[in-house]
């Protein structure tokens, strides 16, 4: 039986990149890989290795209001994400790491 553990990281960032190659909306549609490329290089920068984890994710179901960005455990929810939105994520995050 699997021991059940808490989670290691003060936020578990997850970007959906799932691309349907225009046959229908899809959080590629909105740059959701620059997105999770520039959080990945903010986490590098500010430090948080081990504090703050950022992921691809494939479809959350949520296509019609993509790109989405979920952060875990605190279950919040950023919907119709571009790059240009990334300091208010970035606030959000650093809001949950404790130095």
């Amino acid at each position: 039986m699997p021991k059940q553990n808490d989670v290691p990281y003060a936020a578990h960032v997850f970007v959906c990149t799932n691309d349907r190659g225009g046959a229908r909306k899809s959080c590629a549609d909105n740059n959701s890989q620059l997105v999770k490329s520039k959080l990945k290089d903010v986490a590098g920068e500010k430090g948080w290795k081990g504090k703050v984890r950022i992921s691809t994710s494939g479809c959350m179901g949520l296509c019609d209001k993509g790109a989405n960005v979920l952060i875990y455990p605190q279950k919040v929810w950023f919907p119709q994400v571009s790059p240009d939105d990334l300091d208010e994520i970035v606030a959000t995050i650093e809001s949950y790491v404790v130095e």
